[in-house]
C-alpha cells in the first residue's frame, strides 16, 4: 500500500534553523531544514514503528532576519544515566548555574554567555510528508495516517511543535485540499548544502546511536524546495555507526 501524503501549514512568529558550520554564534538557513520540517510531524504523532518522510517544502511568506542576543549557559547537561542516578538518589545533584559572581560558582563553573543570533521572523510553510512504517509494521499504515489525521485536524499534539528552537513556538493546520494553492512567493534562490537530518533515517534507532549527518544540495524553485527520499544518491550521509543501548 502506497502512504499518503499529509500537509500542513506551519507559522510562527521566530524560527532559527541554524546552519552547523556556525555553532557558537547561531545563522539560520533562510529556509526551514527537513529536519526541523520532520520534528513538527513527530511533534503531532509519532510512533517508534515508523519515521516521517518530508517530501515538499513550501516557502509562503519571503524569509525575513532579525537579529536577537540571548543569555545562554555555557555547561551542558549531564547525560540521562547520570540524571536518573540522581532521581534514584544515587548521588548530589549538581545544578547548572546561570549566573554569579566566581567565588560563589567556584573555579569549575562557567556560569552564562551572551550569544547573537540571526534568526527569522513571520515565517510560514506549507509541509508536506509521508508516514514511512518500517518493514514489519507495513501493514499498519492505514492505522497510522488515520490516527495522524485525526490529530491533526483536532490540533492535538504530543509536545509544542517549535521552529528550529524550543522557545520559538509553531502553530500547525491540517491542509485537506486536494490540491492547495500555489505558494505566494515566487522565489528562486540556491541555497547551497542544507543539513537534511542528524540521525540515520534508514533504520530504527537506538536510544545511544551517535549523530549521522547528512546534506543535500538545497534549491528553492518557485517559492518550493523539493526534498529528496532519504536512500537517494541526492543525500550525503556521514558514516554509519551504531552503539547497542
Amino acid at each position: 500500500m502506497e502512504p499518503s501524503s499529509w500537509v500542513l501549514e506551519v507559522w510562527g512568529g521566530l524560527a532559527c534553523f541554524t546552519r552547523p558550520e556556525l555553532k557558537v554564534e547561531r545563522f539560520s538557513y533562510p529556509v526551514i531544514t527537513p529536519s526541523a520540517a520532520r520534528a513538527v510531524f513527530d511533534a503531532i504523532y509519532w510512533k517508534p514503528q515508523f519515521r516521517w518522510q518530508v517530501t515538499k517544502i513550501e516557502v509562503l511568506n519571503p524569509p525575513k532576519y532579525i537579529a536577537l542576543r540571548r543569555n545562554e549557559v555555557k555547561d551542558k547537561a549531564p547525560s540521562v544515566r547520570t540524571i536518573e542516578r540522581w532521581m534514584a538518589g544515587k548521588g548530589q545533584p549538581e545544578p547548572i548555574w546561570a549566573d554569579g559572581d566566581r567565588d560563589l560558582l567556584g573555579t569549575d563553573a562557567k556560569g552564562r554567555t551572551q550569544r547573537q543570533t540571526m534568526a527569522l521572523k513571520d515565517v510560514r510553510y506549507r509541509l508536506q510528508a509521508e508516514i514511512r512504517p518500517w518493514p514489519d509494521f507495513a501493514r499498519d499504515l492505514p492505522s497510522f495516517e488515520a490516527q495522524f489525521q485525526r490529530r491533526a485536524a483536532r490540533g492535538q499534539c504530543i509536545f509544542q511543535p517549535y521552529l528550529g528552537c524550543r522557545e520559538f513556538p509553531a502553530y500547525f493546520r491540517l491542509v485537506e485540499a486536494e490540491h492547495p494553492e500555489p505558494p505566494s512567493v515566487q522565489t528562486d534562490m540556491d541555497l547551497g548544502f542544507m543539513l537534511y537530518d542528524v540521525f540515520d533515517l534508514s533504520r530504527p534507532g537506538t536510544c545511544d546511536d551517535p549523530p549521522s549527518v547528512s546534506l543535500f544540495q538545497a534549491v528553492l524553485r518557485g517559492g518550493v524546495l523539493g526534498v529528496p527520499d532519504y536512500e537517494s544518491d541526492q543525500v550525503l550521509k556521514g558514516q554509519k555507526e551504531a552503539t547497542p543501548c
